[in-house]
C-alpha cells in the first residue's frame, strides 16, 4: 500500500509539470551514473550524522531508532538512484537468503554488489537503462542464491 500511495502521490505532484512523465520516471527508475558528487557529499553528511546520532541514543528507544533511520536512507537513496533499485536492495538479497545459516549477510552484501556489479555492466555492454538492468539482475543472482541456498530444518 505505502508504495502505491506513493507512486500515486508522484502522479498527482507532477501532473501539471510538462516533463512531468520524465520526473516520474527518474523517481522509479533512477538515474545511479549521473549522481554527482554534491548529492553523494549531503547523502555522506546525512548518514555520518545519523550514525552520531544513534550512537548516542543507542540503549534507548530501539524500534523509533530504527524507523527514523530506515525512513532518512530510503529517502535520501530514493532521490540518488530511483524507487526499484532501493526497493531490489532491501527485498531480493533478504528473500534469497532467508534460509542461509550462518552466512547469510555476507551472503547478502554479496548477492547485492554483483547485481550491482552485472547490472552496470551490462548496462554499459547493451546500452540499457542500468537502473533496470541492476534490478533484473540483482533478482536473477538472487534466485540462483535461494537456489542453491541449503535449506533449514524445521524446529520441532
Amino acid at each position: 500500500m505505502s508504495f502505491v500511495l506513493a507512486a500515486s502521490a508522484g502522479v498527482l505532484l507532477l501532473a501539471g509539470d510538462a516533463h512531468g512523465g520524465e520526473r516520474l520516471r527518474e523517481l522509479l527508475v533512477g538515474q545511479i551514473l549521473w549522481v554527482g558528487w554534491p548529492q553523494l557529499g549531503l547523502a555522506a553528511g546525512v548518514t555520518a550524522g545519523v550514525g552520531a546520532l544513534m550512537l548516542l541514543l543507542r540503549d534507548r528507544h530501539p524500534i523509533f531508532r530504527f524507523y527514523a533511520v530506515f525512513a532518512l536512507a530510503v529517502t535520501l537513496s530514493v532521490q540518488l538512484v530511483g524507487v526499484y533499485l532501493v526497493f531490489a536492495s532491501l527485498i531480493v538479497p533478504a528473500l534469497a537468503t532467508r534460509s542461509a545459516n550462518a552466512a547469510r549477510l555476507p551472503i547478502a552484501y554479496g548477492l547485492g554488489a554483483a547485481g550491482y556489479a552485472a547490472g552496470l555492466t551490462g548496462s554499459a555492454l547493451f546500452d540499457l537503462p542500468s537502473g533496470a538492468l541492476i534490478v533484473w539482475c540483482m533478482a536473477a543472482i538472487g534466485c540462483i542464491v535461494a537456489a542453491l541456498s541449503p535449506k533449514r530444518r524445521a524446529r520441532s
